[in-house]
């Protein structure tokens, strides 16, 4: 059944657990020091002795499950934007988690990214895509995809903190879009096809990959530097990407025609800019 509001009810528990997983993890990070980390990996085999980072690594599959069921009643480009109000959690968790009050700017910046993602949505109405894209569409997608960021993820760790955090945070970001892109797929393939069959994609086990380098590598991002560094860069990348591999890919579509681009582009931009203040806002206070 497809209904985008559902997607969107689900998609806002997603975000909200998402959020909470992230706060978990990040303050682990700030316990642990990784010692000439050099690779991505370093800093999960740190994190792996420490139970409450296992904790949050729970929160965080339980808000990607959260995440699959919303994309099996709506589109990509319903869910994603829906993500995106993770960050509007993340702050008074944050908050509360280290005991100070959340500023004015927050809280002015969290109402701006709330107004552009339901206007992005409601203005959108996105239409659902292709079932089964062929792999025409697929290959370069991920070929491109995967030589881009593992070249990104190579040259972070020649950096030092600051700028190695951001290129590990769009890293980061651009592996979540593709799991996204995965995650619809797969979701489409356990709706019209059912267990076995999804299970036999490629999809599948593309999707099961994806999760753990992404996980991996964000573990390295939070470990290399402030929030503020790293989040702004996952939280935009990732919806970006995944509204371009939705259009590209599984040919789904924004219902906007004429002028009514127009407000959807300033939306868009209200989105991606107020998440990144917010983000450096509220992760500055924790860096």
């Amino acid at each position: 059944m497809h209904s985008n509001v559902i997607a969107a009810g689900f998609g806002l528990l997603s975000s909200l657990t998402i959020a909470w997983g992230t706060v978990v993890r990040h303050r682990v990070a700030g316990r642990v020091e990784v010692k000439k980390e050099k690779s991505s990996g370093a800093a999960a085999r740190a994190m792996a002795g420490q139970p409450i980072w296992w904790a949050g690594t729970f929160l965080a599959l339980s808000g990607y499950a959260l995440q699959v069921v919303a994309l099996g009643f709506g589109t990509l480009l319903v869910v994603q934007p829906m993500l995106v109000l993770s960050l509007v959690f993340t702050l008074p968790m944050s908050a509360w988690a280290e005991g100070r009050k959340i500023s004015r700017a927050e809280t002015t910046w969290a109402l701006l990214l709330s107004l552009a993602v339901a206007a992005v949505v409601l203005l959108g109405r996105p239409n659902p895509g292709t079932i089964h894209p062929p792999l025409s569409r697929w290959i370069p997608a991920l070929g491109i995809g995967i030589v881009v960021l593992f070249a990104l993820d190579r040259w972070a760790h020649t950096q030092f903190r600051r700028r190695k955090a951001i290129i590990l945070g769009t890293v980061t970001g651009g592996i979540y879009g593709y799991v996204a892109l995965l995650s619809k797929a797969v979701t489409d393939n356990l709706v019209h096809d059912g267990v076995v069959q999804m299970m036999l994609s490629w999809e599948f086990w593309a999707l099961i990959a994806g999760a753990v380098i992404g996980t991996i590598v964000q573990q390295s991002s939070f470990n290399a530097g402030a929030l503020k560094h790293s989040l702004p860069a996952m939280t935009i990348v990732e919806p970006m990407l995944a509204f371009g591999l939705g259009y590209v890919v599984l040919d789904e579509s924004f219902a906007v025609t004429g002028a009514g681009w127009i407000l959807m582009i300033a939306a868009i931009a209200g989105m991606v800019v107020s998440a990144v203040k917010l983000s450096m806002l509220g992760a500055a206070q924790s860096g």
